[in-house]
C-alpha cells in the first residue's frame, strides 16, 4: 500500500539559517546491514537502488554496484525530474523514465511515496540515494555517507568474481577521513556555496572548496588516485563532484577562480577514472548542462544554451598521461 505523494519542502526554507548559512538535512534511514535484529537482512534480491542522473549523492551508488557487478543482487532505477517542475510546487524525484511514470517493480509514481511508506511523518525532503525494500515498499536506507561502504563491504557473498576491492580493510580508517573531509569541503560545499543567502556563507563555502582543490592537486602530483596506484571508495566521491563541476555547478558558482579543466592534475585524473565503463555509463553530461541552467532569460549561458551540441565524450577522452604515476600502469585496482 502506498500514501498520498506531498509537495516537496524548500532547501531555503528548512536548510538556510538565520545567518545565510546552508546546513544539509540529516539522512533518516540509517540501519546498517547485517544478522542483528536492527539491521537490514542482507538479501540478494530484496533491495532496488534508486538515484538520479543529476544527484552526485546517489550517481556514487550506482557506479559502485556496476563496479562490483550487483546489479543480480541489487535492481536500480532511477527518477528524475519533471519538465513541469516548479520548486515551489513540486512533488520531487518522479519515475519519469518508465511506462506511465511508475516503478515497474515497485508500482509508485513518485520517490515520496515509498518515503511516506517508511514514516508516514516524514518531513524532509526525499532524497537519493534510497535503498528500497522491495517486500514492503519502504526505504530502508537512504544514507549516502555510508551507503557505499556497505555494499563495498556487507555485499561481498553477491560481488562478482574478480570485483575489486573498494574499500580494503587496511586503508578503511583513512578512507573515512578523506570522506568526511570531502564532504565538507568539496561534495557538500559547492551546495553551501550555492544554497548560501548572505555574502559570508557563500565566501567561507567558496574558500572551503578551493583550498580543498589546492591540496588535491598537489596531492595527485605524484599519485595516480587519492591512495595511490589503485581507484578507492574516495576516488569515487570525488569524481562525481567533478563531472558536475565545470557543466553544472559552475554556472551557479558565481566568479570562478578555477575550472576542472584548469587544474592539470585533477583534471587529468578525472579523465583517467572516465575511462573506466562503470563511471563512464552513469555519468550524464548533457543532463547535468541541460538540469542546472536557466532557459528564462535574454542570456543563457553556454552549458545551457548548448547542452546538446558539446562533444562531452570527446573532451573527457583525451589523452592525460596518469598512467606514468603508477607501478601498475595497466590496471587501476586491486583485488
Amino acid at each position: 500500500m502506498t500514501t498520498t505523494p506531498r509537495y516537496r519542502p524548500s532547501e531555503i526554507e528548512n536548510e538556510v539559517d538565520e545567518k545565510g548559512y546552508f546546513h544539509r538535512q540529516k539522512n533518516r534511514f540509517t540501519d546498517s546491514f547485517g544478522e542483528s535484529a536492527e539491521q537490514n537482512p542482507i538479501e540478494s534480491g530484496r533491495y532496488r537502488l534508486i538515484w538520479a542522473e543529476t544527484c552526485h549523492w546517489s550517481n556514487r551508488a550506482a557506479i559502485v554496484i556496476e563496479l562490483l557487478g550487483l546489479e543480480k543482487a541489487i535492481s536500480v532505477n532511477k527518477v528524475g525530474i519533471n519538465s513541469g517542475f516548479s520548486r515551489e510546487k513540486s512533488l520531487g524525484w518522479e519515475f519519469i523514465y518508465d511506462e506511465n511514470h511508475h516503478d515497474p517493480v515497485l508500482g509508485v509514481q513518485y520517490l515520496s511515496e515509498l518515503y511516506y511508506n517508511s514514516d508516514p511523518n516524514y518531513q524532509g525532503r526525499p532524497t537519493v540515494p534510497a535503498l528500497v525494500d522491495i517486500t514492503t515498499k519502504k526505504v530502508v536506507n537512504n544514507d549516502y555517507t555510508w551507503l557505499t561502504n556497505y555494499l563495498e563491504r556487507d555485499f561481498k557473498a553477491f560481488h562478482k568474481a574478480h570485483a575489486p576491492d573498494l574499500y580494503p580493510e587496511h586503508l578503511r580508517q583513512q578512507i573515512d577521513e578523506f570522506n568526511n573531509f570531502l564532504f565538507d569541503n568539496v561534495n557538500n560545499a559547492v551546495y553551501k556555496a550555492m544554497f548560501a543567502q548572505s555574502i559570508e556563507a557563500y565566501n567561507d563555502a567558496y574558500n572551503s572548496l578551493y583550498r580543498a582543490f589546492d591540496l588535491i592537486e598537489q596531492r595527485l602530483e605524484t599519485k595516480r588516485f587519492l591512495f595511490g596506484d589503485f581507484v578507492t571508495d574516495a576516488d569515487i566521491r570525488l569524481f562525481v563532484t567533478l563531472a558536475r563541476f565545470d557543466a553544472g555547478y559552475a554556472k551557479n558558482l558565481g566568479p570562478l577562480r578555477n575550472r576542472i579543466v584548469d587544474f592539470k592534475n585533477i583534471w587529468g585524473y578525472a579523465r583517467d577514472l572516465y575511462e573506466i565503463p562503470a563511471f563512464k555509463h552513469n555519468t550524464y553530461f548533457k543532463t547535468f548542462a541541460k538540469k542546472q541552467g536557466d532557459r528564462s532569460g535574454v542570456f543563457i549561458d553556454y552549458y545551457t544554451r548548448f547542452w546538446d551540441k558539446i562533444d562531452y565524450e570527446a573532451l573527457w577522452s583525451e589523452p592525460h598521461q596518469r598512467q606514468t604515476l603508477s607501478q601498475t600502469p595497466d590496471e587501476k585496482f586491486i583485488y
